[in-house]
C-alpha cells in the first residue's frame, strides 16, 4: 500500500545538479528524505536552491548518520529574524542498511556521495543522492566527443542510427 501511495505522488523539481553526469561517474543512484526547518520548505516552495558544490558525508567514523554539505537554500523572503542559516549541514533520511553500504563504499572504494536534484513528491521534500566515482580528464573528453557525433548525424540525418 505505501509503494503506490509514492507512486501516485505529483514530484515538482526545484533544482537539479546538472555538472554532476558531466564530472563524475554515477555508481548508484537513492532518494532520501531531508530533515528541513520551516523556513526552509517556504524558500523551496519559492523555487530557490543551489545544489552546486554540495556533497554528503558522514560526521563521524562510526555513526551512519548522513548529512548535505554546502546545499545553499537562501533565507525566506518574507521570514524574521528566526530565518535559518542559507549553507548549514542537513540531516538525511536512509534506512540504517542504506547507510551502513554508502558508508562501506566511500571507506573502501574511495567514492563520494553528491545530490543530483531536490524536489518535492507529494507534500515531501526529497533529495536524490548518488554514489559516484570522479570522472577523469579523458572521460569527460570521450563523452563530449560522442555527444558530438550523435547531434551532428542527428543534423545530418533527421534521428539517431
Amino acid at each position: 500500500m505505501g509503494n503506490q501511495e509514492s507512486q501516485d505522488r505529483k514530484i515538482r523539481v526545484i533544482s537539479s545538479n546538472r555538472r554532476a553526469e558531466h564530472d563524475y561517474e554515477i555508481i548508484q543512484k537513492l532518494e532520501s528524505g531531508i530533515i528541513l526547518q520551516g523556513t526552509e520548505v517556504k524558500s523551496l516552495r519559492e523555487g530557490k536552491c543551489s545544489l552546486q558544490d554540495s556533497y554528503c558525508g558522514f560526521p563521524k567514523r562510526d555513526s551512519n548518520e548522513l548529512l548535505v554539505y554546502n546545499m545553499h537554500i537562501p533565507e525566506y523572503s518574507h521570514g524574521n529574524i528566526a530565518n535559518h542559516k542559507p549553507k548549514r549541514p542537513r540531516k538525511l533520511l536512509l534506512h540504517e542498511r542504506e547507510a551502513r553500504k554508502l558508508h562501506t563504499a566511500i571507506n573502501e572504494k574511495g567514492l563520494t556521495i553528491i545530490p543530483l536534484s531536490i524536489y518535492f513528491s507529494g507534500p515531501f521534500a526529497k533529495l536524490e543522492i548518488a554514489l559516484v566515482r570522479p570522472k577523469r580528464k579523458y572521460d569527460k573528453r570521450e563523452a563530449t566527443k560522442e555527444k558530438e557525433i550523435t547531434r551532428d548525424i542527428k543534423r545530418k540525418y533527421g534521428k539517431v542510427l
